[in-house]
């Protein structure tokens, strides 16, 4: 495994479980204890743990993002097979609803080439995707505009996902959980996403594995409102049952 890998995985485990230890990253990955302190050593100068005797803990709060271009890096192949069967189930003549995020810029993808849609979207990356196919009318939300996410916010943006119903939602999400619902990390993202579920006939969350049992910032909805939810083939087997209890479709890609 390289060392990027390795250190996206340890990111990994700290959101999932909080914690890591010197001993069982090392037993995990096959490499010696040097090899584990030098790469949490590593993560402790960008700032994205906190080092403990035998280990290290989390350091990122509910709120923080992490960059756009970094979200990108991670779990790219798997983004991309959520994208591909998200982009199955749009049938010409949708008009659909795009939300911000790598997995969505995913879906925006796989949908070239396609006739006779419309696609409504507070996402500039979308936008510029989709804007030169000529069977897909791109209508842009509006608002204030997120420097590095580039994706538009506030009451303009807000309010032109009233002035719309489309039949399709896909949405990307901070954080899944089954008592808290569905959370982001941003504040006036989660407003918007509000407006766009309120919007639309089927909320379709697209969303890897590593976002679920977490809890970010906040509140969007329950989940309660999701019609289907298409993820990576790393969730666990009980978390895909429990969705299914709950009325929930999965596609796990």
């Amino acid at each position: 495994m390289y060392t990027e890998q390795r250190l996206q995985e340890i990111l990994d485990l700290l959101d999932g479980e909080g914690s890591v230890s010197v001993s069982g990253l090392g037993d995990r990955f096959g490499v010696t204890p040097m090899t584990v302190r030098r790469d949490l050593d590593t993560l402790e100068r960008k700032g994205l743990l906190r080092r403990i005797r035998g280990g290290a803990v989390g350091a990122q709060g509910r709120s923080y993002e992490p960059p756009l271009l970094t979200r990108a890096k991670n779990r790219p192949e798997e983004k991309k097979r959520i994208g591909a069967a998200a982009a199955e189930l749009v049938r010409d003549g949708d008009s659909i609803a795009i939300d911000v995020g790598t997995t969505a810029l995913e879906v925006a993808r796989h949908l070239i080439r396609r006739h006779n849609l419309t696609v409504v979207t507070p996402n500039f990356h979308v936008a510029g995707i989709l804007a030169e196919q000529r069977g897909i009318r791109v209508v842009l939300s509006g608002g204030i505009l997120r420097p590095g996410e580039m994706s538009l916010v506030g009451n303009l943006a807000e309010r032109a996902f009233k002035d719309f119903f489309v039949d399709k939602l896909f949405l990307g999400i901070g954080g899944i959980h089954f008592d808290a619902g569905l959370t982001e990390f941003n504040l006036e993202d989660a407003q918007v996403k509000r407006a766009m579920i309120a919007s639309a006939k089927e909320v379709i969350v697209v969303t890897d594995a590593s976002k679920f049992g977490k809890v970010a910032f906040a509140a969007v909805a329950g989940l309660n409102v999701v019609k289907q939810v298409i993820t990576d083939s790393g969730l666990r087997r009980d978390m895909i049952l429990r969705l299914e209890s709950m009325g929930i479709e999965i596609s796990a890609v």
